[in-house]
């Protein structure tokens, strides 16, 4: 694999579609041979080596891959205190969710001090540790591998800390969560070590791109006509958008043609603000890409 860069990705899970997307959205092409654990990029110098969500903040630590897509939550606790560790360079924007405290609905939750002295169940020991620390709670933490939600029936704790992304499987176990110990979503991960100088504009050219497809992820291009004397408050209706481009129309001194780009959704609620502002001609289009 010399000459080429590798990038470090979720074999299977929550993550994996995801990052094949982002790939793909970015203009990469992925061709998938016989071997699963590592795919090519046809357009490109990049292998993608497929392996366990835990092993890619390790791989990326100590070099064996070059950029890694994997979620905060297992970069936060698989890091630790290891020595060789990986630069996070920018949220992708998918894989969200939370990493909670939780425990039964009847629990009384007054703040992280209510746990003082419980034992609490969860596959993030470190990063729980960490929470407990800075809140200057002692508790006893209790690792499992999995089905941590059943941890308070089954008498093994009293509360629970584990990843929520819709509650279901919380409410399902008679739990509720209280407190969030980490948000957490896609993060891309760098090598601490420096890459082959002619592989450096491959990597830049990636992160351009990702940064591209992160940008226009629901982003939106509105135009739309309106008085020259409306326009802070047209900008200020605008969700999400810097400072829009203005243009005089033809044949009218009063009048402009405005564009925008919103990285906030546009709802029917923007379009009658903006109508009612005085805005004609309003038309909202999705953007492909940006960059």
């Amino acid at each position: 694999m010399s000459g080429r860069l590798r990038i470090a990705v979720q074999k299977s899970g929550r993550l994996a579609d995801k990052s094949l997307e982002l790939l793909e959205a970015a203009g990469l092409r992925v061709l998938k041979g016989a071997n699963e654990l590592l795919y090519r990029i046809e357009n490109a110098p990049i292998d993608l080596l497929r392996v366990r969500d835990d092993d890619i903040p390790v791989f990326v630590g100590d070099g064996v891959a070059d950029l890694g897509i994997v979620g905060l939550n297992v970069l936060e606790e698989h890091m630790g205190e290891r020595a060789a560790k990986p630069e996070q360079v920018m949220n992708l924007g998918f894989g969200k969710c939370d990493l909670k405290i939780a425990a039964p609905t009847n629990f009384e939750y007054r703040g992280p001090r209510s746990l003082q002295g419980l034992r609490i169940a969860t596959t993030y020991p470190h990063v729980l540790s960490r929470f407990l620390k800075e809140n200057g709670v002692s508790a006893e933490i209790v690792s499992m591998r999995g089905a941590v939600e059943v941890a308070p029936r089954l008498k093994l704790a009293q509360a629970i800390c584990d990843l929520v992304s819709t509650g279901a499987t919380l409410e399902a176990n008679g739990l509720a969560p209280f407190d969030t110990v980490l948000r957490s979503e896609a993060v891309l991960i760098r090598a601490p070590r420096a890459v082959e100088p002619e592989l450096q504009k491959v990597v830049d050219s990636v992160l351009l791109r990702f940064r591209g497809v992160t940008a226009s992820r629901g982003a939106k291009y509105v135009m739309m006509n309106a008085p020259r004397a409306v326009l802070p408050e047209i900008t200020a209706i605008l969700p999400g958008a810097g400072s829009p481009t203005v243009t005089p129309l033809a044949g009218s001194d009063d009048k402009v043609a405005i564009h925008a780009v919103c990285q906030e959704s546009v709802f029917w609620e923007t379009l009658e603000q903006l109508k009612a502002a005085g805005a004609s001609a309003i038309l909202v289009l999705p953007i492909e890409k940006m960059m």
